[in-house]
């Protein structure tokens, strides 16, 4: 399968940018221009894929190139260590997330139980 980046993009439900963006960073290898127009394969596709899927998993673009570099066979501890600060990072963003959403949902009710005064919600941002 050989597939100019468009078709590589449109395969992992990307944009053209993105790709680009990713070469850009290291993430992904630009080929050679072939007959003027440079063509993507099968490793490039599930590279591509690896990369999403690690991002789904919260990692961030440095941490995926990293894990781009690790050996599947031989860098398990190295792998592990990346996944426990992710998972410590994710803890402490879903914490402030819970304690936003405690704030907000307690301004809503402040702001529902009366009509009087300035909005509760409103005034909380100003500060």
């Amino acid at each position: 399968m050989r597939e100019t980046i468009s078709g590589l993009a449109r395969s992992a439900g990307v944009n053209v940018e993105t790709v680009r963006y990713y070469q850009r960073r290291g993430l992904i290898a630009t080929p050679p221009r072939g007959e003027g127009v440079r063509r993507y394969g099968a490793e490039d596709v599930r590279r591509l894929g690896f990369i999403r899927s690690a991002q789904a998993a919260g990692f961030t673009l440095d941490e995926i190139a990293e894990l781009l570099e690790l050996d599947a066979g031989q860098d398990r501890a190295r792998a592990r260590e990346l996944a426990a600060e992710r998972i410590a990072a994710l803890d402490a963003r879903i914490t402030a997330l819970q304690q936003a959403r405690s704030a907000l949902e307690r301004l809503a009710r402040q702001c529902r139980e009366t009509d009087e005064g300035p909005c509760p919600i409103l005034t909380a941002f100003e500060a």
